[in-house]
């Protein structure tokens, strides 16, 4: 290409073709500068660190949601009700517990299962007769006892951790709200009466308890209290079953009779309120 002739006379001259190392450079690169090749703004640190957290704080909700929450209450109970029946807790009325435990600290180990198997649905009725055929009045009512407390105090933490937030809002019939109410607001007294007249199953007054707002304090003094007419029948009974008719068995299983007597009486005499409530 002829260039400009200069203002002096001389002739035009041609401008050299640029070389292709040139034309190289001048030409950007993808993700750089038009000209000095600088790298292209992308993503900065900051941004990233704020998607990372906003990812995980959705993982973190929805793994803490009221469902996830009671779904995992599910998933353990089945467990727990599964592993009860690979084990045959009824075995220990037949078989004995293992002699290489003995004493007070067998009696510790019985509490810490007696509470584990009430919360997998095992009936106390059932263990209790094994805590006196195991360990005899004064020892089995103790760990009974104990046992009673420590799976009442589990069930309780379980629903109220796990399944209050997603119950509650399912609380909307007049009985299931009456229940609530009930607990809520006599939350000791109620539960001193479903510990000390059958009738109420005991896992199902846990749940429920744990679903209202009963506080922690009087739910667990309430059961410690009123459970021990029962418990300490069904333990006499059965440290006393190789004797039915020893005055101590006849008056463990008068003590077991009269309160199912009146709880039934009561029930038939509540009927017309309860039909009311419906």
């Amino acid at each position: 290409m002829l260039d400009a002739t200069t203002r002096s006379g001389g002739t035009a001259t041609a401008t050299p073709p640029a070389t292709a190392t040139e034309l190289v450079s001048a030409t950007p690169f993808p993700g750089t500068g038009p000209l000095t090749g600088a790298a292209r703004p992308g993503p900065s640190d900051p941004d990233r660190s704020l998607t990372s957290r906003r990812l995980a704080a959705r993982c973190t909700g929805a793994l803490l949601s009221p469902w996830s929450r009671l779904s995992l209450l599910l998933v353990l109970l089945a467990a727990a009700a599964s592993g009860v029946l690979l084990f045959e807790p009824q075995r220990l009325l037949a078989d004995g517990w293992p002699p290489e435990l003995g004493g007070t600290a067998a009696a510790l180990v019985f509490a810490v299962a007696y509470g584990l198997c009430t919360v997998a649905f095992v009936p106390r009725p059932l263990l209790n007769l094994a805590a006196g055929a195991l360990f005899g009045s004064q020892l089995g009512v103790g760990a009974a006892l104990g046992g009673t407390v420590l799976g009442a105090g589990l069930a309780f933490g379980l629903g109220r951790f796990l399944g209050q937030d997603a119950l509650r809002p399912l609380l909307r019939g007049r009985w299931l709200k009456a229940a609530d109410g009930q607990l809520s607001r006599h939350g000791f007294r109620s539960m001193m009466v479903a510990r000390l007249f059958p009738g109420v199953p005991f896992w199902a007054a846990n749940y429920c308890a744990a679903v209202s707002r009963m506080g922690w304090l009087p739910f667990l003094l309430a059961t410690a209290l009123g459970s021990v007419p029962n418990t300490a029948a069904y333990v006499v009974a059965g440290a006393r079953a190789s004797a039915p008719t020893s005055p101590a068995f006849l008056i463990a299983m008068g003590f077991i009779a009269v309160p199912a007597l009146v709880g039934t009486v009561v029930a038939w005499r509540k009927r017309h309120h309860l039909r009311a409530v419906r």
